[in-house]
């Protein structure tokens, strides 16, 4: 089990391969010289659906399987479609893992959620803390959806011998990234904010919560090859975290983006809007000790990339 996998040789599955981190990842295998690698679409392949996970299977046959599809969205989405959430991500998961297990397949790669873990878990969060109690509660359904596959994945493991593994990557941004004001997470939220506010010479923002709330964000390209390097060197069943090992206040995230988008308004926070989690910050150590991962592309780096992207395609922003 300790052997390296060559994923150049594999057939390869990646659910959400369509999606924001899932595009990022099918390009980085792909210039790794991976050529065999199937994206099921959601039109075509609803993985809710048992049949339709078994229609996939016979029609692709995947040696590997990377699990990235997911419903997902930031607080407000979560608040409002909790059991969605639940149902969707639990369905699709449990019953890909089952169907890989059945199928033979090598190794399955299962991309969960920081959401999992504990509302008040100690920084920096460390992947034993994981059951040290309940998580967050305008995001619970869906963290415990996607925990519910860790356990899934062990138990597997110990009975059949199955070789999946469970990542935990904080929270990710990017290029291409969502920046519906009703779903997105909070770095294309705020972006979109100030820049709108700027162009319309709006006198001021207004913002969620109350700036006090710290997260920890990881830029897209950094989390592909962090899942990359875990599927060819890792085959442990306990859970990684996926991180920066650097945390920033969201009051000071809004003043980076503030600057990087040259808005010369105010901010305005929202003490009526929830906060979420209070911290978030991984500890990051197990990644880098089983697979060598280390990010490498800084906040205001990947901000400023962002930033680009969005001024550059906007008529693709507006339809997300």
């Amino acid at each position: 089990m300790n052997e390296e996998l060559d994923l150049i040789k594999e057939r390869i599955l990646v659910t959400g391969g369509a999606g924001f981190l899932g595009k990022e990842l099918v390009r980085q295998l792909r210039k790794k010289g991976c050529g065999d690698i199937f994206i099921p679409r959601s039109a075509e392949y609803d993985l809710t659906k048992s049949e339709a996970i078994k229609r996939c299977f016979n029609d692709v046959h995947p040696t590997v399987v990377f699990h990235l599809a997911a419903r997902v969205g930031g607080i407000g989405a979560n608040r409002v479609n909790p059991g969605k959430f639940f149902y969707d991500n639990a369905m699709m998961g449990i019953q890909l893992i089952e169907e890989s297990r059945l199928r033979g397949v090598k190794k399955f790669i299962c991309i969960g959620t920081i959401c999992a873990y504990p509302k008040f878990t100690p920084v920096p969060f460390k992947e034993e803390d994981l059951w040290n109690g309940y998580p967050e509660e305008t995001n619970a359904a869906y963290g415990l959806a996607k925990k519910m596959l860790l356990v899934q994945l062990q138990a597997y493991r110990q009975q059949y011998g199955f070789n999946g593994i469970y990542l935990l990557p904080v929270n990710m941004y990017g290029p291409e990234d969502n920046f519906d004001l009703e779903t997105s997470h909070v770095i294309p939220a705020m972006i979109r904010k100030f820049i709108e506010a700027k162009e319309a010479k709006h006198q001021e923002v207004v913002l969620w919560g109350d700036g006090t709330a710290s997260r920890e964000f990881l830029y897209r390209d950094d989390a592909a090859r962090g899942i990359i390097a875990s599927a060819e060197q890792y085959n442990g069943s306990n859970p990684v975290n996926l991180g920066t090992g650097e945390e920033i206040k969201i009051s000071r995230l809004a003043a980076l983006i503030q600057e990087i988008t040259g808005y010369e308004g105010r901010i305005i926070w929202d003490k009526s809007r929830p906060n979420g989690q209070p911290r978030r910050l991984l500890d990051i150590t197990r990644a880098y000790h089983s697979f060598g991962f280390k990010s490498k592309i800084s906040l205001r780096d990947g901000l400023g990339s962002i930033i680009q992207w969005y001024v550059k395609y906007p008529s693709v922003v507006k339809v997300c």
